[in-house]
């Protein structure tokens, strides 16, 4: 039976553990307030710019976008990856893994090649150690997202898949649904398409001043960093909220945890003072 110092000493420990569960919990809690306000900010912006693009995906110009063209077959694919970019968030990346790799044996099965572009350290180190064909990455995003961080690895793909170098781009993300509710999901980016967006079902064009291809593709191009910026925004929301939650249970643990130690060392000591009594008592007698 451990004695009542080691009993005193872990009770100690777990109390030190909890004290520093409950401010990370603290300190997710006015996090996610300010990823969820820059979250809000920006989806008025994405949802008018989403119809914008769903009307021009529909429109008839002498210009095609390249961002429009859709090509035959998916010999390779251009992945997004958004993951956070510390631990101690639950299961948030390990399930945003989980769906990646689901996608990419289908891909793999269908004979297509895979270029990578990771926001956050975590999708960066998970890719490293599948061997997979990492072209950009961007890491240290921090608790807000800024597109300046953004547009440089993002581009890289967007420019790939312009230049004809990639058939089709995918963005993987953790979608903020609530503070307890967080799922993983795979949006295809390129090529954009009209029905995907809910686009007019009828005739639809527009006049373009100076020209078609200086308007076409400077809307599309916004209107894809948009949806970049959001997913990243929603993975950030999704991660605070993730951790305030693991921290909150690895809180509640260490309380039971405490709870179990103290019973423990009560029950020692009632033990270790019973046996001085009764060996006082026998030696009473025996003198």
């Amino acid at each position: 039976m451990a004695s009542l110092q080691e009993i005193r000493g872990k009770i100690s420990t777990v109390q030190n553990l909890r004290k520093l569960t409950h401010a990370m919990e603290m300190v997710a809690q006015s996090k996610i307030r300010k990823v969820r306000d820059c979250m809000n900010a920006a989806r008025p912006y994405g949802e008018k710019i989403r119809n914008v693009s769903a009307h021009m995906s529909c429109a008839h110009p002498e210009y095609k976008s390249p961002y429009l063209i859709e090509r035959n077959g998916n010999r390779r694919v251009g992945l997004l990856l958004v993951t956070s970019d510390k631990g101690m968030c639950g299961a948030l990346n390990s399930n945003a893994f989980r769906l990646v790799l689901a996608h990419m044996k289908r891909w793999s099965g269908q004979k297509s090649d895979i270029d990578v572009c990771t926001l956050g350290a975590k999708g960066y180190g998970f890719m490293r150690r599948m061997g997979s064909n990492i072209v950009s990455h961007a890491v240290g995003l921090g608790d807000t997202p800024r597109m300046e961080q953004l547009a440089g690895p993002s581009r890289t793909i967007l420019h790939a898949y312009r230049d004809g170098k990639l058939d089709a781009v995918f963005i993987c993300y953790t979608k903020f649904h609530n503070t307890i509710t967080h799922r993983p999901v795979m949006d295809q980016l390129l090529p954009i398409k009209g029905e995907n967006l809910g686009g007019p079902t009828g005739y639809w064009d527009y006049i373009y001043e100076p020209d078609a291809k200086i308007i076409v593709d400077e809307m599309l191009r916004r209107y894809i960093e948009a949806q970049i910026y959001l997913a990243v925004a929603e993975n950030m929301a999704s991660e605070q909220g993730a951790r305030m939650v693991a921290m909150k249970a690895a809180s509640d643990n260490a309380g039971h945890v405490i709870e179990e130690l103290q019973q423990i060392y009560h029950k020692t000591r009632q033990a270790a003072i019973t046996e001085e009594i009764t060996e006082i008592i026998s030696g009473a007698s025996a003198v």
